[in-house]
């Protein structure tokens, strides 16, 4: 474990937060525990994003939720990774995907999801959802079933 230590860039140092879309700040771990299956929920309720039309501020709280396998993300890279998303320009929907996109070739995990819940801008709130399931293996079934059954949900 102390030898890992020595291999986070972020981890224990001053934070450096990225001014725009910043995926390398993304740094993982082992999972000490791969031969069980649990969920790994990090909730940041804070997101904030610009409109890629307007440049107005977009506010959400992003919910990623995920079953690991060899690696886990660190949570302080994942922090500055979600801030990189402060100044960058990207619908609702594309931030959503992603955050999943990237997380999934970092992670490779067993299943992982992503729900954007972003407040109302003109009148309208958009809460996109998209999750992945390790091909060929009962976790793409997984992710079938929670792909279908996503409730709508009010918020706020």
């Amino acid at each position: 474990m102390e030898k890992e230590k020595d291999t986070f860039r972020q981890l224990g140092r001053k934070a450096q937060v990225p001014q725009d879309y910043a995926p390398g700040v993304l740094e993982t771990f082992a999972n000490r525990s791969p031969g069980r299956d649990y969920w790994v929920r990090l909730n940041c309720p804070e997101f904030t994003s610009v409109c890629p039309i307007t440049s107005q501020p977009d506010f959400a709280e992003i919910v990623i939720a995920y079953i690991p396998n060899e690696r886990l993300v660190e949570s302080k890279s994942l922090k500055l990774y979600l801030f990189s998303f402060r100044n960058h320009g990207a619908f609702h929907e594309d931030i959503v995907n992603t955050i999943l996109r990237d997380l999934n070739s970092l992670l490779a995990p067993k299943y992982i999801e992503v729900f954007g819940l972003f407040t109302p801008r003109g009148g309208i709130s958009i809460h996109p959802f998209a999750n992945c399931g390790l091909p060929g293996t009962k976790y793409e079934a997984l992710a079938a079933e929670r792909l279908a059954k996503q409730p709508y949900r009010a918020v706020r």
